[in-house]
C-alpha cells in the first residue's frame, strides 16, 4: 500500500492552536462505517451513541513537563531536553549524596552534542552529563540533583505540545497547556504527547455517560515523539514504530471479558488506546488479559480488530500512522472522504481539535 493513499490537503487555519474554551464542547463528527454515513454533532451528544454495557476503554497516562531549558557548563550556551524514557543508571556513575537518574532524550542545541559533555538546569539545581548516543539518535543523560527530578520538572520544566501547535514562550500560555493538554483522569506518569481523545471529557460528560449506563476502564500507553513521526518510507508496510511502555490491569481485562459476556460493545478513546488492546489480544489469542511491556504494534489496512468495536478519536496528520489506523477500522475510502467533508465543514485538527466517531 503506498503512503501517498493517505494525504490529504489541510488548510493551515483549520490546525487548532488553543484547547476550547472548556472541555465537553468540541465538535464530533460521527462516522458509521457500515454505510459510511456522516452526522455533525458535538462531543456531548455522545451518551446517545452508546448503550447502557458498553464499554469505555481510556488511556489513563499522564504527561509530564518533559521539556528543560539550561545550559551548557563550558560556554554557557543554550541547550534544551526533552526526556523521553527512564533508564538504568550505568554502574559505578550513581552520585551517594545526590539523586541520579539515567533518562533517553531528545537534545537541541547550537552546538554537536558529545560524550561527556555537562549541562545546568533549573537554576543551578540539575546537572546533566551526556553519555552516548542511542541506536534510534536520540541520548543517554545522566541527571544528579538533590531534589527529586519530577519536583524539578514540575517547578521548571514545560508541556512538550506538538510541532504544529506554535508558542512563543509566554507564562500564560504554558500554564494553558499544562493545565488543558492532560486528560482529567490522567494518573500514570510518563507520557511526552496527551492521548488526544480523552482532552475532550468533563466531569459532566462521565456523569452523562454514567448515567446511559456506560462503563469505563483504563489501559496505561506512555505516549512518545513517535507518535508524531512521519510516515517518510514509499510504502505503508516499510515503516516502523518507536516503542512505547504499556499496562493492561486486570480490571480492565476482567471488564472488557464482562461485556463481552453482556453483549455490549468495546468503545476505545484514542488510538492509544487501541493500541494497547490490540497489542496484548495479539499476543493472546484475541483475547485481553492483565500485561505490561512495550507496544511497537503498527495498524493499517487491512486488518481484524480483535478487540475494537467503536472508537472516539481526533483528526489526524496526512500520511501519519494514525490515519491508516483509522482506515483500518473504517476502510480507507470512508476515511478520506469523511476528512474531505470535515475541511469542508470547517473542523478543527489534530490534537485540541474536533473529534470523530467511528461506530
Amino acid at each position: 500500500m503506498q503512503t501517498h493513499d493517505f494525504f490529504y490537503d489541510l488548510p493551515p487555519e483549520l490546525i487548532a492552536q488553543e484547547p476550547p474554551p472548556e472541555r465537553g464542547i468540541s465538535r464530533m463528527m460521527v462516522l458509521d462505517r457500515r454505510d459510511g454515513s456522516i452526522a455533525h454533532r458535538h462531543v456531548g451528544d455522545l451518551p446517545a451513541y452508546l448503550n447502557a454495557g458498553d464499554l469505555l476503554v481510556l488511556n489513563d497516562t499522564r504527561v509530564f513537563p518533559a521539556r528543560i531549558q539550561g545550559r551548557w557548563a563550558d560556554t554557557g550556551g543554550g541547550l534544551e531536553l526533552l526526556l523521553l524514557e527512564p533508564l538504568a543508571v550505568p554502574e559505578g556513575t550513581a552520585d551517594e549524596c545526590r539523586e541520579t537518574v539515567c533518562w533517553s532524550c531528545i537534545t537541541g542545541s547550537g552546538r554537536p552534542v558529545r560524550p561527556g559533555q555537562r549541562a545546568l538546569f533549573a537554576e543551578g539545581l540539575l546537572d546533566a552529563e551526556i553519555v552516548a548516543r542511542r541506536q534510534d539518535g536520540n541520548w543517554t543523560i545522566l541527571l544528579r540533583s538533590d531534589r527529586p527530578l519530577m519536583e524539578l520538572l514540575d517547578a521548571y520544566g514545560l508541556t512538550p505540545v506538538p510541532p504544529y501547535i506554535h508558542r512563543n514562550g509566554d507564562a500564560e500560555t504554558a500554564r494553558l497547556d499544562r493545565e488543558r493538554y492532560q486528560t482529567i483522569y490522567a494518573r500514570e506518569t510518563g507520557a511526552v504527547a496527551a492521548p488526544t481523545a480523552g482532552l475532550h471529557f468533563s466531569e459532566a460528560l462521565f456523569d452523562a455517560l454514567e448515567a446511559k449506563g456506560v462503563r469505563r476502564a483504563y489501559v496505561t500507553l506512555h505516549v512518545g515523539p513517535g507518535t508524531f513521526k512521519p510516515v517518510k518510507t514509499e510504502t505503508v508496510e516499510a515503516h516502523r514504530m518507536d516503542p512505547e511502555r504499556y499496562a493492561v490491569p486486570q480490571a480492565t481485562a476482567d471488564a472488557i471479558a464482562d461485556c463481552r459476556a453482556r453483549g455490549g460493545r468495546v468503545v476505545c478513546v484514542g488510538s492509544t488506546s487501541v493500541r494497547t488492546l490490540e497489542t496484548v489480544a495479539a499476543a493472546n489469542g484475541g483475547r485481553v488479559v492483565a500485561a505490561s511491556g512495550s507496544s511497537s504494534i503498527f495498524i493499517y489496512p487491512p486488518y481484524r480488530f480483535r478487540t475494537v468495536d467503536a472508537m472516539l478519536t481526533n483528526f489526524h496528520l496526512p500520511q501519519s500512522t494514525l490515519i491508516m489506523m483509522v482506515s483500518a477500522l473504517a476502510g480507507r475510502e470512508r476515511i478520506m472522504a469523511a476528512y474531505r467533508e470535515a475541511i469542508a465543514q470547517r473542523y478543527r485538527f489534530f490534537s485540541y481539535g474536533d473529534c470523530m466517531l467511528i461506530v
